[in-house]
């Protein structure tokens, strides 16, 4: 992920394999994530979870705040790829693909969100390429 201000947060792509711009926020819920990717309110940003581990519990029917995920990319520390509820009917992975929305795992999602308080809102890429194509694609959209 390449934020507006130059900082680039290198991670494992999951979730669908595309680059996507928006605005990126942050969320410290330590659960609900599903009914954080189906708000409105999160449309179009790219929002990273400070909560460590994200996936535990699945997808299932039951949570979901709207019929498709709002928002355009998912940032998480660490995402479990093994759900342990009765009621997941997918993993968050296998969610993320259906709806052709990218994630990123395995990044410092904290000095994300530090970054973010102390500089204020920025745009940023998540992209599964090469960072040069992020660049050049945060420049024409800022």
């Amino acid at each position: 992920m390449l934020l507006e201000d130059g900082s680039i947060f290198s991670g494992n792509a999951f979730g669908f394999s595309t680059q996507e711009i928006g605005e990126v926020v942050f969320n410290t819920t330590m659960t609900g994530y599903q009914e954080v990717l189906t708000d409105p309110s999160y449309s179009g940003q790219i929002v990273v979870l400070t909560y460590p581990l994200v996936g535990n519990y699945g997808i299932n029917d039951q949570h979901s705040e709207s019929s498709r995920v709002q928002v355009s990319g998912f940032v998480v520390r660490e995402q479990c790829e093994t759900p342990s509820n009765g009621t997941s009917t997918e993993t968050l992975h296998e969610f993320l693909v259906s709806q052709q929305i990218p994630g990123i795992y395995g990044v410092d999602t904290r000095a994300i969100t530090k970054r973010l308080r102390s500089q204020g809102v920025m745009m940023g890429v998540l992209t599964h390429g090469p960072i040069d194509a992020a660049k050049r694609a945060l420049g024409s959209a800022t």
